[in-house]
């Protein structure tokens, strides 16, 4: 029996682990008490039906700068070139207001699909300037009520061959950006490239995430030169990469012992099913390479790891509606995943694991804020297989969005 009363109680949740339904109770945007039969006075109640209650969504790596730009690009043959170079040419064009406007229909969508937490990389350099940071910057104030938006100040035209952009940055990092990234495979002198990263991480003491080995050849890969400046700068725990594609191609065995390398180090891999698939094998015309690493295999061994959206709508990935849910089951799909334990794994990377690689908290348990959704089914596994609709949602507390469940009107 709880004397105080909470704010908010929804009743009838289905939580992970348990067949019985439960009452979550939130009083000033913290779950005060997770119980069965809850009795109390709540200012508003709200009967869940049996949905799945968890936390929040969480996109680890999304680009709102250059999403939506696909009218204004052209695509002829779908490589990883041509995406740079037409996005580096449409960003020349981009204005404070237009990189507002885009961004805001994203982060609409993916609040309305359940998304509570974001790492948004946000290109700097001559071309850009820094009108996309300042427009990014504002859509992390206005949206705040609904989602907590982390910018990554980021190279994605290279470091060594445009040294104004390092300068720029810096300046970011001073105002306001959360962390460092760079792209290396873009870099005229990768190795260079990554000691520059780590030196403006050192500077700021931030984090790094970095866009590493996107192609199809391990053998050429960046990841030996991160393993080396991680360690010996002491930033365990610290370093995400996106992409590495090249796993992808490594033989069962080598993928392990590259687990236990990237375990040992504390650094996390982040893969992104739709721009993996479609950037990648553009070299062959039959057996084309799917690109997408295995990453429910990196976390068996104790990799942490997230699936997340990266491009929406540009020459990277002409696709997207935000949705991670939908980005979990094309992963699945694409790894041939069916294990119930596998699918659950894909679900943690767009949740716990994906909100660890932030290090953010997650979940729904007494005293955690109370950021929480309603999935229309009944386990984790299940909203992976069924790309279960987010019904609705709240944050700290305050309802987000909703989503009615289908009717049927049967004759």
């Amino acid at each position: 029996m709880n004397e105080h009363g909470v704010d908010l109680l929804i009743r009838n949740a289905r939580l992970d682990g348990s067949d019985r339904l439960f009452d979550i109770a939130i009083r000033e945007g913290t779950i005060a008490s997770v119980e069965t039969n809850f009795r109390c006075e709540a200012i508003e109640t709200l009967d869940a039906q049996g949905a799945l209650a968890c936390g929040g969504l969480v996109e680890s790596h999304i680009h709102l700068d250059k999403a939506g730009i696909l009218g204004r690009c052209t695509i002829c043959h779908g490589t990883l070139t041509e995406a740079v170079q037409e996005t580096a040419r449409a960003k020349a064009g981009f204005s404070e207001q237009d990189v507002y406007d885009r961004a805001a229909d994203v982060v609409e969508k993916a609040i309305a699909n359940g998304t509570m937490r974001m790492r948004t990389f946000v290109e700097i350099d001559p071309r850009a300037g820094l009108r996309s940071f300042d427009a990014i910057k504002r859509i992390g104030q206005d949206y705040a009520f609904a989602i907590d938006i982390e910018i990554c100040a980021f190279a994605q035209d290279g470091l060594t061959n445009e040294p104004e952009t390092l300068a720029m940055i810096d300046h970011a990092l001073s105002d306001g950006a959360d962390l460092v990234g760079g792209a290396p495979y873009i870099d005229r002198d990768p190795r260079g490239h990554i000691a520059m990263i780590f030196d403006l991480a050192e500077k700021h003491d931030v984090t790094v995430d970095f866009h590493l080995d996107f192609d199809l050849s391990p053998e050429r890969s960046n990841l030996s030169a991160v393993i080396e400046e991680t360690i010996a700068r002491g930033w365990q725990g610290r370093i995400s990469l996106g992409h590495m594609t090249s796993l992808s191609a490594l033989a069962p065995d080598d993928v392990v012992a590259l687990a236990k390398r990237l375990a040992e180090a504390g650094i996390a891999v982040t893969v992104l099913p739709s721009t993996d698939l479609f950037l990648n094998g553009r070299d062959h015309d039959r057996l084309v390479p799917r690109g997408v690493a295995p990453a429910h295999v990196l976390a068996h061994h104790g990799v942490v790891t997230s699936i997340a959206s990266n491009n929406i709508l540009n020459p990277f990935t002409p696709y997207g509606d935000a949705s991670l849910i939908r980005m979990a089951n094309l992963y699945a799909n694409v790894l041939q995943i069916s294990r119930a334990a596998d699918l659950r794994l894909a679900f943690d990377m767009i949740g716990s694991s994906a909100a660890r690689l932030m290090n953010k908290p997650h979940g729904i348990r007494p005293g955690q804020s109370a950021d929480i959704i309603l999935l229309d089914c009944h386990t984790p596994e299940d909203a992976v297989r069924q790309n279960a609709r987010p019904l609705w949602g709240c944050r700290r507390g305050r309802p987000t969005f909703q989503n009615a469940r289908p009717v049927i009107f049967k004759p």
